[in-house]
């Protein structure tokens, strides 16, 4: 049998493919009047919603090694963290728009299998495709998510709430990711670690975060595509507030701890630093906190650790180490021109 490429069948032939499967494989989601077929798509927003808007680019090279993860899950992967920043608001995903920048050669099948990916992130939401482009890239393929979503009006967690004296609580692991990227980039572990498997398959707390939006009890709320410690100083940069964290409460898991032994890097610059772990950074008054872990419990069965209390801004971010000191913080993140 031969192995189509895209050079066989063409732009028209891949976007027929493309219809098709989606059609077949895919959900129509709520609201859509137009789909994919006309010069743009349309959907009616329900009253009494704000509508979500996010976008993100995933290229090679610079967020993904080609040869070290699958179409399926590249797809998964790209779709995933949009539905992150959506999540992180407490909105729900809706409609997806993708182009893609593809070399000739590329297969259609792995195609095929990417938009598959794509569809186990969107379907569980009844979430759909409905656009998107195709252009001829260079070096290698990009990928580029723009992603419609909904929340009650009223109901939208920004970053800009935190007050001092909030609990700063976080979902999972931080840190994970990123060590599992070192681990694969220095050839110290496979694709089946679990670490790697957490850079490749990352999951995000959309659920989560919607049904913490839910409760109406965070003040912020913000996910951590660009490393915990960045993230935080987006929350206290756009809250005009400061924040003391606490080490010894950092959730650090025994496989973090042996991969930055091997690495050799402390445990908390993973837990701090760049990241693509998609976890949830919260800020809620002290009794508030067990109304969010509550609703969190109800589809996540990880932990959700206070790791520290907003603060006034005069002080920035500080660190209190386990000998009771304290060291100031730089809140830089993930920074793509850095």
């Amino acid at each position: 049998m031969m192995v189509e490429t895209l050079k066989d069948i063409g732009e028209f032939g891949l976007i027929r493919r493309i219809d098709a499967l989606l059609k077949r494989e895919g959900i129509q989601a709520p609201g859509v009047m137009l789909g994919i077929g006309d010069d743009t798509a349309s959907f009616k927003a329900r009253p009494g919603h704000e509508i979500l808007v996010t976008c993100d680019a995933v290229v090679e090279g610079r967020h993904f090694l080609s040869r070290h993860i699958s179409p399926l899950d590249l797809g998964r992967r790209s779709m995933m963290l949009n539905i992150s920043d959506i999540g992180a608001m407490g909105g729900h995903p809706l409609y997806a728009l993708v182009s893609l920048g593809l070399k000739k050669d590329a297969l259609v099948r792995d195609i095929e299998h990417l938009y598959r990916g794509f569809l186990e992130e969107l379907n569980p939401f009844s979430a759909s495709i409905i656009g998107g482009n195709l252009t001829l890239s260079g070096d290698g393929m990009f990928i580029d998510i723009t992603l419609i979503g909904e929340v009650e009006e009223g109901r939208a967690v920004r970053r800009s709430g935190a007050k001092p004296g909030d609990e700063i609580l976080v979902t999972g692991y931080p840190g994970h990711s990123a060590a599992g990227l070192r681990l694969l980039a220095q050839s110290l572990a496979t694709e089946d670690h679990p670490l790697v498997r957490a850079y490749n398959k990352p999951s995000h707390r959309a659920r989560e975060g919607r049904a913490v939006a839910l409760t109406g009890r965070a003040r912020a709320m913000i996910d951590t595509s660009d490393g915990f410690l960045g993230d935080l100083g987006h929350i206290c940069e756009e809250s005009a507030a400061g924040a003391l964290l606490i080490q010894k409460d950092f959730p650090i898991s025994d496989e973090l701890r042996e991969a930055a032994e091997l690495l050799k890097q402390e445990p908390k610059e993973f837990f701090l630093r760049d990241s693509d772990d998609y976890q949830l950074i919260i800020t809620c008054a002290p009794e508030d906190a067990g109304a969010i872990r509550a609703a969190i419990a109800l589809t996540y069965n990880g932990p959700v650790t206070k790791v520290g209390r907003i603060t006034a801004p005069d002080k920035g971010i500080r660190l209190l180490l386990p000998d009771g000191s304290e060291q100031a913080l730089f809140a830089k993140g993930w920074d793509h021109f850095g």
